[in-house]
C-alpha cells in the first residue's frame, strides 16, 4: 500500500527508488516530528543499505518539492513533518522536546483580526508555543506559577499593540 508521501512524490514527478519509498513510509508513519538522525535510525532499521547521506538528500528533495516542511523547534536540529492541508499549530515542551499538535479556530479568527487591525491581509500564519509542563495541582494548594529559565525563548522586543 502506497503511503501519502509516496503518492505526493509520484504526483510531483519524483522517481521513487526503494530507499526513497522506505524514507517516505517512515515519514508517513511518524506520529512525531523526527529530525534527520531519528529518521535515519528508523529507515535503517527497515533497510540497512540506507545511509545518512541518502536520508539528508531525500529530505532536502522532499522539502524542495513541497512534500515536507522543515520546523525549528529549538534544540539545534531541524525536524520534519509532511506538508498538510489545513492549519495546525505546535506546542513544544522545552523540557522533553515533545511536540504537541493542536487546532484552534478561535486563534485563527484572532490572528486575522489582529492583522486586519494593523492594516494587513493575513496570507499565512504559523504558531509555535514553547512551554514547560506544569506539575499537577494538589487539592488545597494554589497552582504553581511557571518559572523562566535563562535558556527559555525570550519574548520579542519588536511588539506592536493590537
Amino acid at each position: 500500500m502506497e503511503s501519502r508521501i509516496e503518492r505526493l512524490c509520484v504526483e510531483r514527478g519524483l522517481k521513487m527508488t526503494g530507499q526513497r519509498r522506505v524514507i517516505a513510509r517512515v515519514l508517513s508513519d511518524a506520529a512525531d516530528h523526527p529530525d534527520v538522525e531519528e529518521l535515519y535510525r528508523r529507515a535503517a532499521a527497515l533497510d540497512s543499505r540506507i545511509s545518512i547521506a541518502t536520508v539528508y538528500r531525500t529530505v532536502r528533495l522532499f522539502e524542495e518539492k513541497g512534500i515536507l516542511e522543515r520546523r525549528d523547534f529549538g534544540g539545534g536540529r531541524a525536524r520534519y513533518e509532511p506538508t498538510e492541508d489545513g492549519h495546525h499549530y505546535h506546542l513544544i515542551d522545552v523540557g522533553s522536546g515533545k511536540v504537541v499538535e493542536f487546532q484552534d479556530a478561535e486563534h485563527e479568527v484572532l490572528m486575522h483580526t489582529v492583522a486586519n487591525r494593523l492594516g494587513f491581509e493575513l496570507v499565512s500564519l504559523r504558531l509555535e508555543l514553547f512551554g514547560r509542563r506544569l506539575e499537577p495541582v494538589q487539592p488545597g494548594r494554589a497552582p504553581r506559577k511557571p518559572r523562566r529559565d535563562a535558556g527559555d525563548p525570550q519574548p520579542s522586543s519588536d511588539r506592536v499593540s493590537a
